[in-house]
C-alpha cells in the first residue's frame, strides 16, 4: 500500500511557495467554449491569480463573443493553438459551457500533445472534458481536470483554499495526489479495502463524456479508473448515461468507478424516494468493480486537480481514499 494516508478533508499532499529563488509560474488564460458574460468575475479571477503570485497572460480573444460562444469556431480554434504555443506552465480556460465538440476535427492534436510534453498543463472542467478526452484518444496526452477562471478563481465569495492549494501544486510542478474521505450512510456503505497499484485515470463531466461515445474522441481505456461528475442533471438522467456506458461495455473494462459531485438538480414528487443514492446502489449492483463516492471534484468550489490520462494508484482504507501519482 502507498505510504501516504489521506486525511479527513480533501487535500493535495504538497504545497509549493513562490519566492525569488523559483521561476514564477506562467498562466495563460483563454476561452475555447462559451462566451464570458460576467466580466466582473473574470477580472476578479485574473486579480486573484496575480495575487497568488502567477504571471498571467490573457489571450487576445478571451472576451470574444459570437452568439453563445467565445468567438466563432475559427476564433476559438486559434485561441487553443495560441495556448499550446504559449509555453505557459498552465493553460487555463476562462469557463466551460458548450462549444468544443463542434471544433474537435480542427484541433491540431499533435501540437497540443507536444505542448503538454514540454510542460504546459491544460486545465479545465465541464465542456473542457471534450478537449481532455480528445487529446487522450488522439495522442495519449495528459491534461488536468481542475478549475476555471470565472466560477472558481472569480467566485464572488472568494477562491476556495483547497482548490487554490491544489492549483499551486500543479503550477509549481509538485502535485502528487489527492485524498478525500467518503461518507457512509444507510444507503451508501463504505466499500471494502481497495488497492489498485497502477491504472489510467480518465473521465470528467458525465454528459460530455457520454456524448463522445462512438466517436474518434472517446478514449479506448481498459483497466482504468473512471471518474465522473455533473451539474443540473436529475438522478434518472445520470443513471441513463451510466446505463449507456454500461451497455457499451465501458464500465466493465475499468478497475474502478469514482463518482464526484452531482449538483444543482431538483427532485420531484413523482420520484417517490428515487434519489442519487438510488443510482449509486443500482450501479454497484451492475458492475463488479469498486464504485467510490464523494470525490471532491465537479461544479463545486472545493475541488482537487486530477491528471486525465496519467498512470495513478488508488487506495481505500475505511473511509479514506487516495488517488496518487507522485510515485509513478
Amino acid at each position: 500500500m502507498p505510504a501516504k494516508t489521506p486525511p479527513a478533508a480533501p487535500v493535495c499532499p504538497t504545497n509549493c511557495t513562490h519566492d525569488h529563488a523559483h521561476k514564477v509560474p506562467h498562466v495563460y488564460v483563454y476561452s475555447p467554449s462559451g462566451a464570458v458574460r460576467d466580466k466582473t468575475a473574470f477580472k476578479r479571477g485574473l486579480a486573484r491569480l496575480k495575487a497568488q503570485g502567477y504571471e498571467v497572460e490573457v489571450d487576445t480573444d478571451a472576451l470574444a463573443s459570437h452568439t453563445r460562444f467565445a468567438g466563432d469556431d475559427a476564433t476559438r480554434l486559434a485561441a487553443i493553438h495560441r495556448a499550446a504555443a504559449s509555453g505557459a506552465d498552465v493553460a487555463l480556460i476562462s469557463r466551460g459551457g458548450y462549444g468544443l465538440t463542434r471544433i474537435l476535427p480542427g484541433i491540431r492534436w499533435a501540437a497540443v500533445a507536444k505542448a503538454a510534453q514540454r510542460g504546459t498543463r491544460f486545465v479545465g472542467l465541464s465542456d473542457f472534458t471534450v478537449f481532455q478526452l480528445g487529446l487522450l484518444a488522439q495522442k495519449g496526452g495528459t491534461s488536468w481536470a481542475g478549475p476555471d477562471v470565472l466560477a472558481d478563481w472569480g467566485a464572488a465569495d472568494g477562491a476556495d483554499d483547497i482548490m487554490a492549494a491544489c492549483f499551486d501544486d500543479l503550477a509549481c510542478g509538485q502535485g502528487e495526489g489527492a485524498g478525500w474521505r467518503m461518507r457512509a450512510t444507510r444507503h451508501q456503505p463504505l466499500p471494502s479495502e481497495v488497492y489498485i497499484p497502477k491504472a489510467t485515470l480518465w473521465g470528467g463531466n458525465l454528459s460530455v463524456l457520454t456524448a463522445l461515445l462512438g466517436t474518434p474522441y472517446f478514449p479506448d481505456i481498459t483497466g482504468g479508473v473512471l471518474f465522473v461528475e455533473d451539474v443540473n442533471e436529475h438522478p434518472y438522467r445520470i443513471e441513463r448515461m451510466l446505463t449507456q456506458l454500461l451497455h457499451a461495455g465501458v464500465l466493465a473494462r475499468q478497475k474502478a468507478v469514482v463518482l464526484g459531485q452531482f449538483t444543482q438538480f431538483k427532485l420531484s414528487p413523482h420520484d417517490k424516494g428515487y434519489q442519487l443514492h438510488t443510482v449509486v446502489q443500482w450501479l454497484r449492483s451492475q458492475v463488479k468493480v469498486p464504485v467510490l463516492t464523494h470525490l471532491p471534484f465537479g461544479h463545486v468550489p472545493t475541488k482537487v486537480l486530477l491528471p486525465v490520462g496519467a498512470q495513478v494508484s488508488l487506495s481505500v482504507e475505511g473511509a479514506d481514499a487516495l488517488i496518487y501519482w507522485g510515485h509513478l
